[in-house]
């Protein structure tokens, strides 16, 4: 199977090994990704446009997780097969470069981090992945079924989702969304916040210094 998404050769179909839902009810959840996936996108454009870290990370947090929900949805369907053996071309995919270079600059030093690249691999080999990467890939291969979708072919977009969620952007999704949830993490809890104590700590070492500057002798 080629790596290229034009011209992708699908799988004989078997249809006695598989479950399929009605098309009126893939038609629904054809049009319900589609609607989850298109939001995602403006959201990751309006971050990296906008540009501000402190709302930035928040918002990405928001909307991984919510397309992950809907890669779930995909992933638990029982394979969609599509109406044509060989996959329409859908032209040239969007570039996502210039995304990547915003996120990079919004993300800055919090832009890489550490990846066990198989969870199964008794190596635990880790990784050093970066967000702006992994969101621009799962762009690029959201991005790719819309162009199916807005031709009104919604199974071949449907197809693809479910394909690419499960061989490509559903784990790098996976792996954005646990370093975010990290770095919403760091951001909350490795800055000690001033308590009671910490008031009452200062205010004797504020009388016990004051009590030196007036008797240096300490009598």
């Amino acid at each position: 199977m080629s790596d290229s998404p034009a011209g992708l050769v699908l799988p004989e179909p078997d249809d006695e090994a598989r479950a399929r839902l009605p098309d009126d009810d893939l038609d629904e959840v054809a049009a319900s990704v589609s609607d989850q996936i298109e939001g995602f996108l403006v959201t990751l454009r309006e971050v990296a446009d906008d540009g501000r870290p402190e709302l930035g990370v928040a918002h990405l947090l928001l909307g991984v997780s919510q397309l992950i929900f809907a890669g779930g949805r995909l992933g638990a369907l029982a394979d969609v097969v599509p109406e044509e053996r060989f996959e329409p071309d859908p032209g040239f995919d969007p570039d996502a470069d210039l995304l990547r270079e915003k996120l990079a600059t919004m993300l800055g030093s919090s832009d890489e981090y550490l990846e066990i690249f198989d969870p199964y691999d008794a190596s635990g080999e880790l990784v050093t992945m970066r967000i702006s990467d992994d969101l621009a890939h799962v762009a690029t291969q959201l991005a790719h079924g819309l162009q199916h979708a807005s031709v009104g072919r919604f199974r071949e977009a449907l197809w693809w989702w479910q394909f690419s969620y499960l061989s490509s952007w559903g784990s790098t999704a996976s792996a954005a969304l646990r370093a975010l949830v990290s770095l919403v993490s760091h951001d909350r809890f490795d800055v000690r916040r001033p308590t009671v104590i910490d008031a009452e700590d200062q205010l004797l070492a504020e009388l016990v210094g004051r009590a030196v500057r007036d008797d240096p002798s300490g009598l």
